[in-house]
């Protein structure tokens, strides 16, 4: 009796199989990697001819055969099923030029395995480097508004709270050191991502004499990924760059909620131009920073992006594994093409800033916030210890009916509180204490480095200046290379004809 279920499929690849998986894989390798194949097949020929593993008269014919590839049918082919993979089709096509037998030796001494973590390496190095480029636009953005800012003062919060004065240029100049980081850990990922795995051929090398420095000089990379094993089962690389990413998006994404939290009519610290808002379709007076959200967005997306490709690498085998290959490789791309929107946009944003100076200066000099500077005063006018200094401003403050106080009011009760804690006035005159209460003297005096005062802050700006400087020549040196090593292998073609 005949059976009633439906025959799996013998023939490669099951219909689900080419549906689910291999179109799209092909379609990846089409988007990502088909330049930087070709650029390895060429590289890999004239490394082979070098070493005298195929004939020069073997390499034209290969050379030629790749020169005459129709790149165009290839980058808009679509996926049936006839081979495995863009690198079996790129294979194929080469084959129908120049024959199986010459086309095949091009194939010697590597597999898909070191050619494959090869293409992530390479297309994964572009990445950083672009990122890298729109970090340098958001320093210098930062920069420019810090300058503007020297001396405006406004409230520094702990816990959410007001706590202290400080300048915009000082919070701004926080939000400095930690992008400046941000590159650091990006260009020691760039590092690490820019070594060599090609002619760890499968997983264990070969026995060809093939010379792994020569493609290594030649498709742009600043050294190799040394052990054969690790070349191809190797994670590293790619989770130290996604480490960089999500912690760069989640600082960032802090700096951006506070912008939008002082963009709100509640404190009206901030607005942006009228290129960065929107409107409401029914309340026609909303102002709505849309912009800064769509920051934090993109940063959240990067975030939770960059924390699945290490969760898909998470718990799984060291070695040639799909889990680390192609299925991974376009949620890389992605987590890198929202950073870099959200990097660049709120670079844009920062030159869209209106700062309302005013409302900043008012708020730092409510609150309480110098009180700080008042026991700190209380201690060098009157040799108190700041213990003791501590609890006479702390009870001045409890004596206050509201933070709305004039400071005139605030220095009668400290005097009456200091009389009745000591059994005696205090020897400071009220002009002194009047100016411990200025929010502006506060910056001022904190002249350490790390603080709020107007020329420390200048002193670490210009530092910044200088880094970010450096950091533009490194990124520079490092697109030169990656721009310039298509005519390296050019020009070694050449030499083999």
């Amino acid at each position: 009796m005949a059976s009633s279920k439906p025959l799996t499929p013998t023939k490669f690849p099951a219909p689900i199989y080419k549906e689910t998986v291999l179109t799209h894989i092909f379609a990846d390798g089409q988007k990502h990697f088909l330049e930087p194949l070709l650029h390895i097949h060429y590289a890999h020929c004239v490394m082979l001819t070098r070493q005298r593993i195929v004939t020069r008269a073997e390499a034209k014919t290969i050379l030629r055969g790749l020169d005459k590839l129709n790149r165009a049918k290839i980058a808009t082919a679509k996926y049936d099923g006839t081979v495995e993979d863009l690198y079996f089709y790129v294979e194929r096509e080469l084959c129908d030029l120049i024959g199986e037998e010459i086309a095949g030796k091009l194939h010697i001494a590597r597999s898909r395995n070191d050619i494959d973590v090869t293409l992530y390496r390479m297309k994964l190095r572009g990445e950083i480097l672009e990122l890298l480029g729109d970090f340098a636009a958001l320093r210098e953005a930062l920069i420019r508004l810090a300058q503007k800012h020297l001396t405006t003062v406004m409230p520094a919060h702990t816990h959410t709270q007001p706590a202290q004065p400080t300048t915009l240029a000082h919070y701004l100049s926080a939000a400095l050191e930690f992008v400046s980081r941000d590159v650091v850990r990006l260009q020691a990922a760039y590092a690490n991502v820019n070594r060599n795995p090609l002619g760890a051929c499968a997983i264990t090398t070969t026995g060809f004499p093939i010379k792994r420095e020569t493609t290594a000089s030649l498709l742009g990379f600043e050294g190799l990924v040394e052990n054969s094993y690790y070349a191809v089962g190797g994670i590293d690389y790619l989770l130290e760059t996604m480490s960089a990413v999500a912690t760069a998006a989640v600082s960032l994404g802090k700096f951006t909620q506070d912008l939008l939290l002082w963009a709100t009519q509640e404190f009206s610290f901030l607005t942006l131009n009228d290129g960065f808002v929107q409107t409401s379709s029914i309340m026609p007076q909303k102002r709505n920073p849309v912009a800064l959200e769509h920051v934090r967005i993109q940063l959240s997306k990067a975030f939770g992006q960059a924390q699945a490709v290490m969760t898909t690498a998470h718990n799984t085998p060291f070695g040639d594994i799909n889990d680390s290959e192609d299925p991974l490789q376009p949620l890389v791309y992605q987590t890198f093409s929202d950073a870099r929107r959200a990097v660049r946009l709120l670079a844009g944003a920062l030159d869209a800033v209106i700062v309302d100076k005013e409302a900043l200066k008012q708020k730092a000099a409510s609150s309480f916030l110098t009180m700080t500077e008042l026991a700190d005063t209380l201690v060098r006018k009157e040799g108190l210890s700041f213990k003791l200094a501590h609890r006479i401003v702390a009870q001045t403050a409890k004596r206050m009916p509201n933070a709305q106080v004039t400071h005139e009011q605030i220095v009668t009760v400290l005097q009456d509180t200091a009389l009745a804690l000591l059994g005696k006035p205090l020897k400071s005159k009220r002009p002194e204490l009047l100016l411990a209460l200025s929010p502006l003297n506060f910056v001022q005096v904190r002249t350490v480095t790390g603080g709020p005062a107007p020329k420390t802050v200048m002193q670490f700006l210009k530092r910044q200046n200088l880094e970010a400087r450096a950091a533009q020549r490194w990124l520079k040196s490092k697109q030169t290379v990656l721009a310039g090593f298509p005519a390296k292998i050019a020009q070694a073609r050449k030499q083999l004809r």
